[in-house]
């Protein structure tokens, strides 16, 4: 079920910045308190193949972040620690080694388990032990989520383990979310910044489609 137009989940998870220091990070209220809209993306482990790339593109694209007032943030299932020895392995050996925004280390699945985005499911019952024995590795997929400045989501992807994200979509996502909260206009199909959007009625559409 998806969790657009949702409040993000209201608690706190341990995070780490890139100077090593461990502290406790609230999206919810971050959003709200600092009226900052936050990009969080989730990744499967620490010191596997696809995840530093998408880590390291997310941190060639954090000026244009920040120039939209967004927060980025990383994060997985992985402890402190393990992030803390992945930020200090450089990036030539498969390390995260210059990223400077906060990674979540969500170890007691608590945030990623209200969203639902932990691939695990139930496996067979078991006789001897009287339990369902499950199946999958209990990390997230590569889930995706826009936070607004009240909290609220407005936009949820979740790519399965092999297929990396295109950052820029986030951006455009970002500046078309940004247009309808300022200009009160809808963005149609592969609208970008500085392209026309319409009014969100019968004419608006009628006159878009017909100058384009």
């Amino acid at each position: 079920m998806s969790n657009v137009g949702l409040k993000f989940p209201n608690i706190a998870v341990n995070a780490m910045d890139e100077m090593g220091d461990t502290f406790k990070l609230n999206i919810f209220e971050h959003a709200r308190e600092n009226k900052k809209k936050v990009l969080l993306f989730w990744y499967p482990k620490d010191f596997t193949y696809v995840c530093p790339t998408e880590l390291h593109a997310f941190q060639e694209a954090l000026p244009e972040f920040e120039k939209r007032n967004t927060l980025v943030v990383g994060a997985s299932c992985d402890t402190a620690e393990v992030h803390f020895a992945w930020l200090n392995t450089p990036k030539d050996n498969g390390g995260i080694q210059g990223i400077t925004y906060p990674i979540l280390a969500d170890t007691n699945r608590n945030l990623s388990s209200l969203l639902g985005i932990l691939d695990i499911t139930d496996g067979e019952y078991d006789e001897e032990t009287d339990t369902f024995l499950l199946e999958g590795d209990n990390v997230t997929y590569r889930a995706t989520y826009l936070i607004d400045e009240e909290g609220r989501i407005f936009h949820e992807s979740v790519n399965d383990m092999p297929l990396g994200r295109n950052v820029n979509e986030y951006l455009r996502m970002v500046d078309a979310f940004t247009h309808v909260q300022e200009k009160g206009e809808v963005c149609p199909a592969n609208w970008e910044e500085g392209k026309d959007a319409m009014s969100a009625d019968s004419k608006g559409v009628k006159e878009y489609l017909s100058s384009h």
